[in-house]
């Protein structure tokens, strides 16, 4: 996976996930699990590191912006 940007933790409440997972269904069921709490980045396709088992996929995350519904990022800071 590259390198993790100074941008993307550069506040408190920034996340970067890196998901390593057996095959792409587990790993979008997880970040799907992630976006329904957090505002988070979308992620199309998973990675695979040759002579590695399995897949890895990464996706940011701003805490700082819970969700009211599933899809709907608050209004409220």
């Amino acid at each position: 996976m590259d390198a993790i940007n100074e941008v993307h933790v550069s506040e408190p409440g920034l996340v970067v996930v890196d998901v390593a997972a057996a095959d792409d269904e587990t790993a979008f069921a997880f970040q799907t699990a992630l976006a329904a709490r957090w505002a988070t980045t979308s992620v199309g396709r998973t990675t695979r590191d040759p002579g590695q088992p399995g897949v890895r996929l990464r996706c940011y995350l701003d805490l700082r912006q819970p969700l009211n519904a599933p899809g709907q990022a608050s209004t409220l800071r």
